[in-house]
């Protein structure tokens, strides 16, 4: 007997096997349990089409340049508070709870030498369907994801002593009514002085003005303020916490409470000058000290005000800060931190 395939039949034929996965669905006989496992053919084809994934749409959208070592503090304080419990670290186990999906988060210690760098930054930036591989929380922070990927890239060879030196910023004092593990998630990344431990990216708390830092915190936590980093160190963080560690920092030694100065030579556009910085940051003012303040912090974020695509709505209020960076050629954006930042210092 010959069984001739003709179009209809094909149709046919789909149509029943569409409605047999359905009833197999719907029965619910599928385990879809993490304790079961996958079969190997099934482990080997989603790692397989993962890998290829990774590669083609790193090539595609992951920029050239996905390192930054420059921050590996913040990266690691980071790390330690959302990627230890399922990677483990140097020196750390990852939890066996966690190690019990499906599937387990790898040793990133062995596995990060499997990839380039560009799907590094693809895999922290986008994560991975059907894992515990999440997004980073702050998709307008490719910055933070740079630091990230530097990191990540360290972990295969860096030692436990290494790990503990980037994660922890020495003897902490203690702050009545605010637990250590709370200041401990703070002080790692703006040490124990609140100046940021020389990190570049990371700015000097100290001599801030408490409400400033408190309003930044809250600004954090309602995802006004764009920050993977910050958003995950607060995210437990109450209110009471806050104002505490706001006067705690502010307290400190650091920042100038001065006026900016009025004018960078050269820093000015088509020969009109920039508003002054001074007009907000001065004495008496609810803007945020910057004298005394990090250079580059100062430049990046300049940048990231000059990049927002949510300010430009005439049914939202404007972002002041967002429409003066954009005024501010990028050419002048480094000498600009400088000149604000060593203000106050003569």
């Amino acid at each position: 007997m010959i069984l001739r395939i003709s179009l209809k039949r094909a149709i046919v034929a789909l149509l029943v096997l569409g409605v047999l996965g359905m009833l197999f669905a719907w029965s619910g006989a599928m385990q879809i349990s993490a304790s079961s496992g996958h079969w190997r053919i099934t482990d080997w084809f989603l790692h397989w089409t993962m890998r290829n994934s990774v590669r083609t749409h790193a090539w595609l959208d992951a920029p050239p340049d996905p390192l930054d070592d420059e921050g590996l503090v913040s990266a690691a304080g980071h790390f330690r508070q959302a990627c230890q419990v399922c990677h483990g670290a140097p020196g750390v186990r990852p939890s066996p709870v966690m190690q019990q999906a499906t599937p387990p988060a790898p040793d990133l210690a062995r596995t990060a030498g499997e990839w380039r760098d560009r799907e590094l930054f693809w895999i922290i930036r986008h994560g991975v369907k059907f894992t515990g591989m999440p997004a980073w929380a702050a998709a307008d922070r490719p910055d933070e994801v740079r630091r990230m990927t530097a990191f990540v890239r360290r972990l295969p060879h860096m030692t436990a002593a290494q790990y503990q030196a980037l994660t922890q910023a020495g003897e902490e004092g203690r702050l009545p009514g605010v637990a250590p593990a709370t200041l401990s998630a703070c002080t790692s990344c703006h040490g124990v002085d609140g100046r940021g431990r020389e990190q570049s990216d990371i700015p000097v708390l100290a001599g801030q003005s408490a409400a400033y830092l408190v309003a930044s915190m809250r600004q954090y936590v309602s995802e006004k303020r764009s920050s993977a980093v910050m958003q995950t160190a607060l995210a437990t963080t109450g209110r009471e916490d806050m104002a505490r560690l706001a006067t705690y920092f502010s307290a400190m030694p650091g920042l100038a409470n001065v006026a900016t100065t009025r004018s960078s030579p050269g820093v000015d556009r088509f020969g009109q000058p920039l508003p002054a910085c001074s007009n907000c940051h001065a004495v008496g003012k609810a803007a945020p000290i910057l004298a005394g303040q990090k250079p580059g912090y100062l430049a990046a974020r300049l940048r990231l005000w000059q990049q927002d695509d949510n300010v430009i709505d005439a049914r939202l209020p404007p972002d002041t800060m967002a429409m003066i960076a954009r005024r501010i050629p990028v050419d002048k954006i480094d000498e600009l931190a400088r000149t604000v930042a060593q203000s106050g210092s003569d």
